[in-house]
């Protein structure tokens, strides 16, 4: 957990499986800095191999803002002097990032209010998005006279349609997550007051499934928009294989001959 001396920061908490993650810094409207995602990146690499983590919720505090980007008044460094070092300002972001879609645990982002810049990324990596209906949408980097980045432009190339997303990146126009939604990019689409519920329960859900085999099912389905046609085949058998030795796997197999619920741990 990473707080600020204002008491804002990002607060973790972990109960049934479920690592509850929520940006908690209404002073910049959810926006967040190097140490913050530093703090992501930490926690990403570390729930590859934790027991007590078997599905992720990122939501953020309030009903005006979801996440409005980066923060560089948060970065805790001088910033940088020349036009060339100026290339490294979004690293810790890009490794936060990079952390997310590696990640082998199922994540589910809880998504009210105004999402901007990088908040986009916070949002649409999640496997799974749960939305509050009317919630504004803007890629916003155009309307400061900038590139996107923090590899917005590897991302989301992969998430929505090119000519939607030249919609949202060359116009910089705000949509809603009801357009969103329409689009094929929101899981659920809720009335705000429904929304925590639904986000909650869906995690719960995802942390009840066999984690190892979900892990290796998300990381199959990214990769494959990376690789080709033999190396994807070449790992998907070799998931299959790695997954013969699971307990859940094995659990499932007994509990089926058994005729009972199988009682699945995570491993």
């Amino acid at each position: 957990m990473t707080v600020s001396a204002e008491g804002e920061g990002l607060r973790i908490e972990i109960e049934s499986g479920v690592a509850t993650l929520t940006l908690d810094m209404p002073s910049t409207r959810n926006a967040f800095g190097s140490e913050i995602a530093e703090e992501f990146t930490k926690f990403f690499k570390d729930a590859n191999t934790r027991q007590d983590v078997r599905s992720i919720l990122i939501r953020s505090t309030g009903d005006r803002d979801f996440c409005l980007g980066g923060a560089a008044s948060r970065n805790p460094t001088e910033p940088p002097r020349t036009t060339i070092d100026y290339r490294f300002v979004s690293t810790p972001h890009i490794e936060m990032f990079k952390a997310m879609w590696e990640l082998e645990r199922p994540v589910v982002s809880q998504v009210q209010g105004t999402v901007a810049g990088v908040g986009w990324l916070l949002a649409l990596l999640a496997d799974m998005v749960v939305a509050a209906k009317g919630s504004r949408w803007t890629h916003v980097f155009v309307r400061r006279g900038m590139i996107p980045h923090a590899g917005d432009s590897f991302y989301l190339p992969r998430i929505i349609p090119l000519h939607r997303l030249n919609e949202i990146a060359l116009l910089g126009d705000t949509v809603t997550a009801d357009t969103l939604s329409e689009w094929g990019l929101i899981n659920r689409l809720v009335a705000r007051e429904q929304l925590e519920e639904t986000a909650i329960s869906l995690a719960r859900r995802l942390a009840e499934q066999p984690t190892r085999g979900l892990g290796l099912a998300k990381r199959h389905y990214r990769r494959s928009l990376e690789a080709d046609w033999a190396t994807m085949l070449r790992e998907e058998m070799a998931g299959q294989a790695l997954l013969t030795t699971s307990a859940d796997r094995n659990e499932i197999i007994a509990a089926s001959a058994e005729c009972r619920k199988p009682l699945l741990t995570g491993d």
